[in-house]
Formats: C-alpha cells, structure tokens, sequence
C-alpha cells in the first residue's frame, strides 16, 4: 500500500526564482511543497470512476438492460468531460486550482446524495443522472490535478512525476472496486429482476439499490473530508499565471499536430480502457471463461485495475531511463497481443490475459498527457481542458463496444473495437518519440 506520507509528497520539487529560465509563455509556481491532499485527489476520482465497473453488472441486472443500455452508465458518466471539460478548466484559471479542486469535489458529494432519490424511486435515469453530476465534479478535479502535478517540478522529469502521482490513481481504482464487489454485487440474490413485475419489481430494485445508496453515501462523507482538507490550503499556492485562449476557449491548440494528435489518442484510450474494464466481469461470467456468477468473480476486476497500479510505480522509474514515446508504442503493442491472447483462448488463460491488460494500460494515459502538453507552459489550464474534453472516449467507445456486442452476441468479438484503438495509440508513441519543439 502507498500512502500520502511516503517520501513522494517530499519528491515533488519546488519551482524557485533559481530555477532555469521557463519555456517563452511559462509561468512559475511557488508553492511550498506538494501538499499530500493532492495524491488523495488521484486516488477519489480514479476510484470513484472504476467503481462503475462494479455498478453496471448490478443496474444490469435490477433493470433487465441488453449491453448497449448498460452501457448508458459510461456515457453519462463520461459525457461529462465533453459538456463540463472546458467550463471546469474555465473556472479554475478563474478562481484558482486549489479553490478549483473544493469546487469539484463539492459537485462530486451532490451527485453522491442524488443516489437516494435513485434508490427511493427505482428510476434508472435518476442514476444516470446521479452518475453525470458525480463526474462533473470528477472532471473539475482532474482539471486542477493533472497540470497541477506537471507543473511542481522539472519539465524533465513532468512524465515520471505525473505518472507517479496517476499510480494513486490507480490505488483507488484497485480498492474502489475490490470493497464495492463486496457491497454492490455481493447482494445479489437467487432470485432477479426478470421474476417480478408491477409493484413487486418495483420494490425489489429498491431494495437491491439500498446497498448502492449506503455506498456513495460513503464516499460523499470521504469527500467532504478531503474538500475540507484542500480548502486549509487555498492560499498556499503562489505565483498562478493562466494566459488567456487565443482561440475558442482554447481549441486552438488542436492546431498543434503533437497535441492534437494526442488529444485524439487520450479519446481512443479512455474509451479503450473503460469499456474493456466495463465488460470484463460479464466476460468473466461466460461458459468457455470461468463461467461463474458475478457475485462470485465480481472482486477480480481489481486485478484489471490493480495491473495499472503496479505498471505505474514501475513506470514512473522506467520512464526516466527510456523514450517514454517508445514505451507508449511497446505497452499499446501488448495490449492489442492480449486481446488476441484472450479471445483466441479459453478458461483462466483468456481470464487473466485480459485483465493483464491493465499492466498495459498503466502509464498510458500519463504518457499521452504529457507527450501531448510538453512545452504548453501557461496554456497549461487550456490543454487539461481539452484533454478533459477528449475523455469523452470513455463514453462513446464503451457504448460502441456494447452495441457491437448485442450486434454480433459476442463480447469477444467486441473487443476489436478497443484493439483498434490501442493501434492509433502505438502509432502515436512511434510520431512522439523526441522531445517537442518550441
């Protein structure tokens, strides 16, 4: 286990007036250190996000869904980098990252309390709903973490340090799920949705949701903690300079083929990940995988996630010694392997090589960041938001793969649509090998 008071809070360096001159159009930071709230942001809004791993194979269940209706979990989730990416990195040169961060965690405890209401009346879309205010508030927070990491420190060591910081991510997306298998999945009965009707279904998802409601009730008091936390340190940041968008809230900066290109692949690899994560315990559940219950394997989609946990430490020292282009090109490569692997096999062998797909998985999403927004400087705030904006992947891909899996009645052959965009992301690495230009 890694915590907040390990020497990694120490690691983050200080930006002094005797650092090197910054890049033309760069801001300095001061701050006095990296305070440790900043590693327990990673770790709410990763787990938070892979807790609907857990999420989808129950609301399945409770409201009889086909794929491409479950799915709808993602997309709302998910749609909320396109609709709130650009107003959250608006608001953050407004009024401040740490003052940005109280603000999406505070969003992210509402959307937690609108699950009672969910619960109360059984009403799928108020879920979905609950679902999209909860990722607002995770987009705003992932507006202030990213740059915030990518600026404490040396341009030189930005990929190793926000991949360090991204494997608190992963930690919560290990635990998140791991305790809400548990909690979630864990009251799943004999009995199912599909053996009631009328006022007795009705009763039946609301009683199956109390479990759900009790858990983001949870999180909202453990966020409302940290938000407390952030908010004792909002005037210790010093020295902010956000340079205004030259262009519609920032899109200019698509004109730049190295950002633009990984704005793209940022798109193509949530959406991978998040719908491979999204099917894999339904995956699992299959006669020729392991062919047992949900209530049963449902803890084994932290080793999917607990993959890139452990690929993040590794890489965040790995990257340090080779072209983090060419690592990029190398873990993609073996992703697209592992899906062959894992749809040409059978049993554990097709189990556990696709949840070795989050090793892959681990320093991609650091990497593209940073390859995409090297040199950005004070547009910094500009390319997070877009970056937001571009996990809006995570919606559409997932929902593509669920409606290619009701198309085909396959969830193996679903997953060419992920395979393909882990291709675009090996091409990527390969043009974003060097260092960025001015």
């Amino acid at each position: 286990m890694v915590t907040a008071t390990t020497p990694a809070a120490d690691a983050a360096t200080e930006i002094s007036s005797s650092d090197p001159a910054p890049a033309e159009g760069e801001g300095h930071v001061h701050a006095p250190s990296l305070p440790p709230f900043v590693f327990a942001l990673f770790f709410i809004f990763g787990g938070i996000t892979s807790l609907n791993d857990v999420l989808i194979p129950k609301l399945k269940e409770l409201f009889t869904l086909n794929y491409t209706q479950a799915m709808l979990v993602q997309f709302c989730f998910f749609a909320a980098y396109l609709v709130i990416g650009i107003p959250g990195a608006k608001l953050v040169k407004r009024i401040g990252y740490m003052r940005g961060a109280v603000a999406g965690l505070m969003t992210m405890t509402a959307g937690c309390l609108l699950f009672i209401p969910a619960s109360t009346t059984a009403t799928y879309p108020l879920f979905l709903l609950a679902l999209f205010i909860l990722a607002s508030g995770v987009v705003i927070v992932q507006v202030v973490a990213n740059p915030l990491i990518s600026l404490l420190g040396p341009q030189e060591t930005a990929h190793s340090r926000l991949t360090f910081a991204q494997a608190f991510n992963s930690f919560g997306t290990f635990v998140f799920p791991l305790v809400g298998a548990g909690l979630i999945l864990g009251t799943l009965a004999d009995v199912s949705a599909e053996d009631f009707e009328g006022a007795a279904l009705a009763a039946y998802r609301t009683a199956e949701s109390a479990m759900i409601v009790k858990t983001y009730l949870g999180l909202a008091a453990a966020i409302t903690v940290v938000a407390g936390a952030v908010w004792l340190f909002r005037n210790r940041l010093q020295g902010e300079k956000h340079e205004a968008a030259s262009g519609l809230v920032g899109f200019d900066l698509l004109a730049r083929p190295r950002f633009g290109f990984g704005a793209l692949c940022i798109f193509l690899y949530v959406g991978a990940e998040v719908a491979i994560g999204s099917i894999v315990i339904n995956y699992l559940t299959l006669d020729d995988v392991l062919g047992r219950p949900e209530s049963v394997i449902g803890w084994m989609v932290s080793l999917y996630w607990g993959g890139a946990m452990i690929g993040r430490f590794i890489g965040s020292a790995l990257l340090r010694l080779v072209s983090p282009g060419k690592i990029l090109a190398a873990v993609a490569v073996g992703a697209i392997a592992l899906i062959a692997l894992s749809t040409n096999s059978s049993g554990t062998l097709a189990a556990y090589s696709l949840l070795a797909i989050g090793l892959m998985n681990s320093i991609m999403f650091p990497t593209i960041f940073s390859l995409a927004c090297e040199r950005l400087g004070s547009r910094a705030a500009d390319g997070s938001g877009i970056i937001n904006v571009a996990i809006f992947g995570g919606a559409v891909i997932p929902l593509a793969t669920g409606a290619l899996a009701d198309l085909s009645g396959s969830l193996a052959l679903s997953l060419a649509l992920p395979a393909a965009c882990y291709a675009v992301i090996a091409v990527f690495g390969i043009y974003a090998r060097r260092p960025a230009s001015d």
